[in-house]
């Protein structure tokens, strides 16, 4: 499969009434649904919706429960708000009758503006100087579309994954519709945030991970089949719950995304890992 028929897949939406739309279930997954894939697929919803060419500047998720794979998701669409400049949209994705997901996403006009952010630029090997990471595609449903080169490798003695950061990231073809690139950053941002939010070298053992929300700022025109280096940072670890901060860059080094999210740490109490 392509990646245009991976992605009419995933965003062919049957549109059930004006703000009602359903996605189909995607079968040869695991189980549990990608958290990126609700959020991208909600975002999607809420921006055929608004006003064409208002694109979406933020969003903020909730992961009420784990999506289940084998059903479909009912995608509510609630219009908050329709200004001269910016729409706002709350998405309820569901499953059953039984919400899995919470989304409020903001559109805004293009304007023109001042153009500046901090010179804290990270200094990386370009991706071409770093050899492919091959995501597991049991888990995220378009891996085999996406290209990822990660800065620091898992040592020998690590499993296959989670995916450490940063990392280089883009599709590797290319996506012909404007409108889904916002959405399909959105799925990248997700990858790897679990494990972002521990302790850099903890032996600490966990008996669940899971993620709680997931907040994305769109800062600048960004397109996903472009690299984006892809950089998180534990900020804090207490209470069962890791919290992630950071975000993406182009290639020139200009800032395109903020991320934050927070995730579940459930502690293992049989102890430290090996």
């Amino acid at each position: 499969m392509d990646l245009n028929e991976a992605l009419k897949e995933l965003f062919s939406l049957e549109r059930r009434a004006a703000d009602r739309f359903t996605a189909d279930p995607v079968e040869g997954v695991m189980p549990r649904t990608f958290g990126g894939q609700v959020a991208a697929q909600s975002l999607w919803a809420a921006t055929l919706t608004a006003p064409r060419g208002r694109p979406a500047h933020s969003l903020h998720g909730h992961f009420v429960r784990a999506g289940r794979s084998s059903a479909p998701l009912d995608l509510d669409v609630r219009r908050v708000k329709d200004g001269r400049g910016f729409s706002t949209r709350h998405v309820t994705a569901s499953q059953d009758g039984t919400t899995v997901f919470e989304l409020t996403a903001s559109f805004h006009d293009p304007e023109e503006g001042e153009d500046w952010q901090p010179s804290d630029g990270v200094d990386v090997p370009s991706p071409e100087e770093i050899a492919p990471f091959q995501l597991p595609p049991f888990i995220i449903r378009l891996a085999p579309h996406i290209d990822v080169r990660p800065v620091a490798p898992l040592a020998e003695e690590e499993e296959d994954y989670p995916l450490r950061h940063p990392y280089w990231i883009r599709f590797s073809s290319p996506v012909p519709d404007p409108g889904l690139h916002a959405c399909l950053i959105t799925y990248l941002t997700d990858i790897g945030l679990v494990h972002a939010s521990r302790r850099p070298g903890t032996s600490f053992a966990y008996s669940g991970f899971a993620s709680l929300d997931l907040s994305v700022w769109f800062h600048r025109p960004a397109r996903a089949d472009a690299w984006l280096l892809h950089t998180m940072e534990p900020v804090s670890n207490h209470g069962a719950r890791g919290m992630t901060m950071g975000g993406m860059r182009a290639r020139d080094g200009a800032r395109v995304t903020s991320v934050a999210q927070e995730t579940l740490l459930r502690p293992d109490r049989g102890g430290p890992a090996s």
